[in-house]
């Protein structure tokens, strides 16, 4: 059913989250319960570790080695429903301007909506616009994965390199690393962000111009480091194709808005793919930012990811919150931030394709939730944990250490897969053992007594114990497909939501990064003065710059 839009305006403020009554009913749980142990816990329930999971989707997660009881979970959704989450998911649903430091819906979800689906915006259905570019990005990766597209010179393109930054790089260059498996191999995918000169340089210092296809990404085409990689990456063409400004039309296309500067840049704009104001840059992979995507593998392929993003979509929008995978994730995440005061979360997929998925979290995550000020302007406690990782088992062998045996608590996230991409002999099922026998260890540890009985001397005694409680979730799916990397990377989208729902905060702007930005663009032109510049910064920077023009301009 279609619901219309409303206007944007400040959302109305809740009673503060620390005076709530769920949240000082925890707080009291908290102090009841902080000293508790998953050895106790375990062996008080037999079946904790078949009641606590909850399955959808084909996602299964056991979170039954966290630091929660019964009525901590109640006492979590207790608080999701005092503070309004139902409330604000259909609100996000809808198409309401949630967004209201920007004034703009958040829309993610209308990306993977299926034909025929009604979601308004200011009155206006945009699934119908969705498919309308969905259509156009398939027809143009048909061309070029077929062949029918051309470069200048009449060479196929065989090489693709994405241009973009944030939200532009980090989702396209995961999802490629991620399904890998399924994409063409006669093709080259790179994918350029780093305005350091390195990062150009080396996406193509093998690559044949004549068979490169260069997709610029950025809404406004006025980003500086993108542009100035795009600008780079023209002069690097055009100085390989004798100069001729008609070959940019062949070599370059645009995920853009700015239809004035994609002509000017000299794209042809029929070549440009577009999206809206309610895609946020960090939730854009599934829009035509993740063109270089279906170039890779396929628009079938491509289709059944945002299939898999919906349907995860669905589940958190439908399902009650004591089965609800994203909010049972955040509440959890929630406990530990705000009560135990962990500070991060430590994000560990067991399969090598997803090296890449902790850093696209990072900005998922803390770009999100990384805020200080509530909608009410003002905030009390923690919000936003430093998320990080690294794929097992490599990670087994540096890091884990800290986490086993450190001073600090680390909530964890497993992830790992029933099936592998690629079987080699007993390979998967180590691997499989490993994340288990990780998130035991990581539950009991081992006690003195254990290491006593093992004849261990009693001086290395304390060495060698593992104190356990540090809490996990473990995340499960059959097979890392499009489609299940779909319903993933929504199932953090959402778990994103819950917290900054709770917290009363707005997930979805992010003045934060603005401010480097401005001053860059300020420091630019001093740093560049042939005659030396009248710096008024502080101390500091004025003499780090004099410093580096000393550096630069050194023989």
């Amino acid at each position: 059913m279609a619901t219309s839009a409303t206007p944007g305006a400040t959302p109305q403020a809740l009673e503060p989250l620390t005076k709530r009554k769920a949240w000082q009913a925890l707080q009291v749980h908290y102090d009841k319960v902080r000293e508790l142990h998953l050895r106790k816990l375990f062996s008080e329930d037999t079946r904790r570790g078949e009641r606590m999971t909850a399955e959808a989707v084909g996602i299964f997660l056991d979170y039954s080695k966290n630091r929660i009881t019964d009525e901590t979970v109640k006492l979590l959704i207790r608080l999701a429903e005092e503070s309004g989450l139902r409330q604000q998911i259909d609100a996000m649903f809808r198409g309401d301007k949630i967004n209201f430091t920007e004034n703009r819906s958040v829309l993610h979800v209308a990306l993977r909506a299926p034909r025929g689906a009604s979601i308004l915006v200011d009155g206006e259905n945009v699934v119908p616009q969705v498919h309308a570019v969905l259509d156009k990005m398939a027809e143009f990766s048909g061309r070029v994965r077929g062949g029918e597209w051309k470069g200048h010179t009449g060479k196929r393109i065989r090489n693709v390199i994405n241009i973009g930054i944030g939200g532009s790089d980090l989702g396209p260059v995961m999802a490629y690393e991620a399904l890998k498996h399924y994409s063409d191999r006669a093709m080259t995918f790179r994918f350029v962000s780093n305005v350091d000169g390195t990062d150009f340089a080396e996406a193509v210092r093998d690559l044949d111009a004549a068979e490169t296809l260069f997709i610029i990404s950025s809404k406004t085409f006025t980003t500086l480091e993108t542009m100035t990689n795009a600008h780079t990456a023209r002069a690097w063409s055009l100085a390989t194709l004798g100069g001729d400004e008609k070959s940019v039309a062949r070599h370059f296309v645009a995920v853009s808005t700015n239809a004035a500067e994609v002509a000017k840049f000299g794209i042809d704009t029929a070549n440009m793919f577009g999206f809206w104001d309610w895609v946020g840059g960090r939730y854009s992979m599934d829009s035509a930012i993740g063109l270089s995507t279906m170039l890779a593998l396929g628009p079938d392929n491509f289709r059944a990811m945002l299939d898999g993003f919906h349907q995860m979509d669905e589940h958190f929008r439908t399902t009650p919150f004591e089965q609800n995978l994203p909010v049972l994730m955040g509440l959890v995440s929630i406990w530990y931030n705000d009560f135990f005061g962990a500070q991060t979360v430590a994000v560990l997929p067991y399969e090598q394709y997803l090296k890449r998925f902790p850093a696209y979290l990072q900005q998922l995550t803390m770009e999100s939730n990384g805020k200080h000020v509530t909608i009410d302007g003002t905030v009390t406690y923690p919000t936003g944990p430093i998320y990080w990782g690294e794929p097992g088992t490599n990670g087994q062998h540096s890091f884990y250490q800290l986490i086993h045996q450190g001073t600090r608590l680390i909530p964890c996230d497993f992830i790992a897969f029933g099936q592998p991409l690629n079987p080699l002999g007993h390979h998967h099922d180590i691997l499989a053992a490993n994340v288990f026998a990780q998130t035991e260890a990581l539950a009991f540890g081992k006690t003195p007594e254990q290491v006593k009985a093992e004849g261990t001397a009693d001086w290395l005694v304390p060495h060698r114990v593992f104190e356990g409680n540090r809490p996990s979730n473990t995340i499960l799916a059959s097979k890392l497909t499009p489609e299940t990397l779909g319903k993933l990377v929504a199932l953090y989208e959402h778990s994103v939501f819950t917290q900054g729902a709770i917290w009363q905060i707005n997930s979805f702007d992010q003045w934060g990064v603005e401010l480097g930005k401005v001053l860059a663009q300020r420091i630019v032109p001093e740093v560049e003065s042939q005659s030396e510049p009248s710096l008024k910064h502080d101390s500091s920077t004025n003499n780090l710059i004099r410093q580096y023009r000393k550096l630069r301009d050194a023989s």
